[in-house]
């Protein structure tokens, strides 16, 4: 997998270099923010070490395909580390799942014209494809996603953020920034929506 320790590592030393010199005096404040930017560095491998078997998960789930997983997840750490102190500050994973969310999202944009193939040639996941399951989660995946890119953004991020990563109610409304009665409004109408959505395509396939 692309997101591993170097990886990590590469994504971090990137943004801390321009701190670094061959000559600063120890007690300088820029030899303390590089002290700094050395223990944040740390600990943001250390989090990626612990987080990305998680994010690859909740990636895969959201685009049904390995690679287009691991290009996700890396887009995410790359914007977790921008974000590093902030990040930290709460709890992490939270923040980088919604991250890695909203990415997901704002690549949809409400297009029709993509869907998942469910193509895993490395086995992600335990599916016989041999047998008609694999052909029929990959069908209900592309349901789901067809009908989440004719929700209103606002709708689609409750979703997401709500059912499929299955955060806490208070948490989508502390990061959308709408009280939890309006989320809980927001999700059960976008349901219910999506399953009109879905109930009619398959009223037109058959």
């Amino acid at each position: 997998m692309r997101v591993d320790r170097m990886t990590a590592v590469g994504v971090a030393s990137d943004a801390t270099s321009g701190t670094r010199g061959d000559a600063v005096d120890r007690e300088s404040p820029a030899r303390l923010a590089v002290a700094t930017d050395a223990s944040a560095e740390q600990e943001f491998v250390a989090f990626v070490e612990r987080s990305k078997a998680t994010l690859q998960h909740v990636a895969y789930l959201l685009t049904g395909d390995r690679h287009r997983a691991e290009e996700l997840v890396q887009q995410t750490y790359e914007r977790v580390w921008r974000s590093w102190r902030r990040a930290r500050d709460g709890d992490p994973l939270v923040y980088a799942r919604t991250v890695l969310a909203n990415l997901r999202i704002d690549t949809w944009r409400r297009t029709r014209r993509e869907v998942l193939t469910g193509v895993d040639q490395d086995g992600f996941g335990d599916v016989d494809r041999r047998s008609g399951e694999h052909e029929a989660r990959v069908h209900a995946r592309d349901a789901v996603v067809r009908a989440l890119m004719q929700l209103p953004v606002r709708q689609r991020r409750v979703v997401v953020l709500r059912h499929l990563l299955d955060l806490p109610e208070s948490e989508v409304a502390t990061e959308l920034g709408m009280p939890v009665g309006t989320v809980k409004s927001t999700a059960s109408r976008a349901l219910a929506r999506m399953r009109q959505i879905i109930e009619l395509s398959e009223g037109d396939q058959s």
